[in-house]
């Protein structure tokens, strides 16, 4: 089953390297990792996209919070949550792709007519496949996407 962990970490030098060894060394895969500052300047906030029972992500978390630069680490996949995505994608310029993009609800960040334009989408993980497959793969030139974030629902945070 696909789990989004989220992980306070301190912001110092090596500890994506340290996150990631883990994960090599006992042979899980990160599906997605996602890196950003938080209010305060010493803490970055882990959004991280992997697959496994129950027994596996239990022991991906306390062998997480064993690391010394993680303060700590929540799996949300079975809490009231919210995961988005964002996707930009070059596109060749038609008026059906364009159409796709509208009613997708697109944004278009970048338009030179007859050639291409670059359109950014933010969604839920389906909504971004499903945007990908209408416009079809003869159709787009580059495509980046950040993989998913999440953050639970309700006023507590997951701060320090």
């Amino acid at each position: 089953m696909r789990h989004t962990i989220t992980i306070l970490v301190e912001n110092e030098f090596g500890v994506l390297t340290r996150i990631a060894g883990l994960f090599s060394a006992r042979g899980y895969n990160i599906e997605s990792l996602s890196v950003a500052p938080t209010m305060d300047e010493t803490v970055s906030r882990v959004s991280l996209v992997t697959r496994g029972d129950e027994k596996v992500i239990e022991q991906i978390k306390k062998q997480l919070n064993k690391l010394i630069p993680v303060i700590k680490t929540e799996d949300i996949s079975f809490m009231v949550h919210l995961e988005r995505e964002m996707l930009m994608v070059k596109v060749k310029d038609s008026d059906e792709s364009l159409a796709l993009a509208d009613e997708a609800r697109a944004k278009i960040v970048d338009h030179e007519q007859g050639s291409y334009f670059i359109a950014e989408l933010t969604g839920k993980t389906e909504k971004i496949d499903q945007f990908l497959k209408d416009i079809g793969e003869k159709n787009i030139i580059e495509i980046t996407r950040t993989g998913p974030v999440g953050m639970r629902r309700g006023i507590e945070g997951f701060v320090v």
